[in-house]
């Protein structure tokens, strides 16, 4: 195209010098700014005028050649795995032809507008909804994939929420323009190639690099860090103001120098921004968590204790970094030119979220961030989560080639299992290689061979991993990815000298043995069934319906519960004094806190999926183990 032009710009500077030099620069000049103008999107988002929750959209269309035009929103995005419908939330779609004449539009379902005489066509506008506070139960989005529009407080801008695309014209470029209110920062790993008081551009090369680049604009609460040769942003929202983005940088740059040393010294970008909005109250979809992006990752996580919330936002923080190597540099066609309205789905979530979470974990034993009991304790929940919660003999591949509609329900199993496959895949190099090769020089070796340009093609990446690896792996992912074997965790385990006992009786110090539950409206665990409650339980009074607000004056959270009963409880001897704080109902309704005290009491209790080092671990073994945790 850019030859075309240049050869078209100069056979029309040739007829005009027949005329006059100025005249010629002129009409030269003007066909320049003509051809320019119609080859890209012009796309403006104006946060200064909010009308209803809602702000303006115009969009500057590109060159139509044809008669009709379909304007498309994103149905479902990467990341989510999920129908997001995001036409939902656009109304008063408009269109204008250059002179500003209405032209007719026709909604042909939730996501898409045709145009007609779209030659003609100049510009399309249209008022943009927030998800975050939906009326609708139906339209709730998870938040980290979702939008927020608070007049003069905050703007969470995850671009597919905003702008989408003309049929067929999905890699046009796009110039994005902000109108911001005064004071207001943008907050993204976009470098802007103009910026005033009021206004922000940014320019990007096509839709699925603008839909890859969220941005958020407040006040600023921000810190830079400088990782290597990388720049990073951590910009925190939180309205109390009692999370600031200093603390939560120091943080997030302990893990990104673990993940810098893990990826052998550099990290494979020069900019990254984390976009955190901490709510005051648990959101409408009742989760908190993250979405990752190539360059960024946007978090909605609750406030908490420093303590708890540096702990919480170093682990979110490592998986969504993780993706910065899948699928930004690995994956597949489906991912690479991915279909915003009627996806398909990639066999090999296994690798996309799976490997990313078995990294997050795996990243802070290696980097001595944590030590082998916490570390351990970690690969137990993957492994208890995916045994009780999912279907251990579903086939992988299967399961995520459906995950949009068969296999909805097991999709969190690729942050389960998905990570247990890591783990077995890791110690079968390493145990094939003796020590020398692990999970990371396999993504390495991928990276080498693919790259952010280049996408694998679904049904040849097994062949190509053995071919890079060993031939015993293609059986490996034959048995237990492809097919539905179950993953022979006790024989990965006896590998590196860990012990794995499927069923264990331990002796634990009780928490009283009440079923619990979660009140969506206070963000509040409660005690919700005491019909089994043990002896410990009734001594301490448990009633049903008691909000659980404090263990030993410690505040209990969704968080940090498990912390408190797995840790904190069971550090404490038996007979030792202990207290709960409850919120209790009065005869009026009203909630009455209540301090309950007794004595710390062990029991019995079956555990299941045991995970301790083996005291007769051979030196084979440990060899392995260390080679696998990077001690020696």
């Amino acid at each position: 195209m850019t030859l075309s032009f240049m050869q078209h710009t100069m056979s029309i500077r040739k007829t005009l010098l027949l005329l006059s030099l100025g005249l010629s620069l002129t009409l030269s000049g003007n066909l320049a700014a003509q051809q320019a103008a119609a080859s890209k999107y012009g796309v403006t988002i104006d946060l200064t005028t909010v009308r209803d929750d809602m702000v303006q959209v115009t969009v500057q269309a590109p060159a139509i050649t044809q008669n009709e035009a379909v304007y498309i929103m994103p149905k479902i995005v990467p990341g989510t795995y999920s129908v997001s419908d995001f036409g939902k939330f656009v109304s008063d779609f408009k269109a204008f032809s250059k002179d500003g004449k209405p032209l007719p539009v026709e909604k042909l379902d939730t996501n898409r507008w045709r145009i007609g005489n779209a030659r003609q066509l100049d510009r399309v506008t249209y008022w943009v909804d927030d998800t975050f506070d939906t009326p609708k139960r139906e339209d709730v989005l998870f938040e980290p994939g979702g939008t927020n529009i608070e007049e003069g407080k905050n703007f969470l801008i995850n671009t597919f929420g905003f702008v989408g695309y003309f049929d067929g014209l999905k890699q046009v470029p796009y110039e994005l323009t902000i109108k911001k209110p005064e004071g207001f920062y943008g907050s993204t790993p976009l470098k802007a190639t103009a910026s005033t008081d009021s206004t922000d551009k940014y320019e990007l090369p096509n839709y699925v690099d603008l839909a890859d680049s969220p941005l958020m604009y407040n006040r600023p609460d921000t810190t830079v860090l400088r990782v290597g040769e990388a720049e990073v942003l951590v910009s925190v929202y939180s309205p109390s103001g009692r999370v600031t983005s200093q603390p939560v940088a120091a943080t997030v740059k302990n893990i990104l120098e673990a993940q810098r040393s893990y990826l052998g010294g550099t990290l494979p970008v020069d900019k990254y921004a984390f976009l955190i909005y901490v709510p005051e109250r648990v959101g409408k979809s009742g989760s908190f968590g993250a979405l990752e992006h190539s360059y960024s990752s946007v978090y909605f996580l609750p406030e908490m204790p420093e303590e708890q919330f540096s702990s919480t936002i170093r682990d979110v923080a490592a998986h969504e970094f993780f993706h910065i190597v899948t699928p930004l540099s690995i994956h597949s066609e489906e991912i690479g030119n991915f279909d915003f309205i009627n996806p398909k789905m990639s066999k090999h979530l296994w690798l996309y979220e799976g490997v990313t979470e078995y990294f997050a974990s795996h990243v802070q034993a290696y980097e001595e961030l944590y030590d082998l009991e916490t570390y351990l304790g970690k690969l137990r929940e993957y492994i208890v989560t995916a045994k009780e919660y999912y279907n251990d003999t579903l086939p992988f591949t299967v399961m995520s080639a459906g995950v949009l509609d068969k296999y909805e329900n097991e999709y969190g199993n690729v942050y389960q299992k998905g990570a247990l496959i890591g783990l077995a895949l890791d110690v079968r190099l390493r145990e094939l290689s003796g020590g020398k090769y692990g999970l990371r020089d396999l993504m390495r070796d991928l990276s080498k061979t693919y790259g952010k340009e280049n996408s694998f093609k679904d049904e040849e990446l097994f062949d190509k991993i053995a071919e890079l690896t060993y031939p015993e792996i293609r059986q490996f992912f034959t048995r237990y990815v492809e097919g539905s074997e179950p993953l022979p965790l006790e024989e990965i385990f006896r590998k590196v000298g860990i012990l794995y006992e499927p069923v264990a009786t331990q002796q634990i110090i009780s928490y009283g043995g009440f079923l619990p539950g979660f009140d969506e409206a206070t963000g509040k665990l409660t005690v919700a069934e005491t019909a089994d409650m043990d002896a410990f339980g009734k001594e301490m009074g448990f009633k049903a319906g008691d909000v659980l607000l404090k263990f030993n004056g410690t505040d209990i959270t969704p968080q940090n519960i498990r912390d408190l009963i797995a840790v904190e409880l069971q550090s404490i001897k038996p007979g030792e004094k202990i207290s709960f704080t409850v919120g209790r109902k009065n005869s009026n309704g009203k909630l009455k806190e209540k301090k309950l005290k007794g004595r710390a009491t062990a029991v019995k209790r079956a555990q299941q999926h045991v995970l301790v080092p083996d005291p007769a671990a051979t030196p084979e073994q440990l060899q392995l183990r260390n080679a696998w945790l990077g001690n020696g």
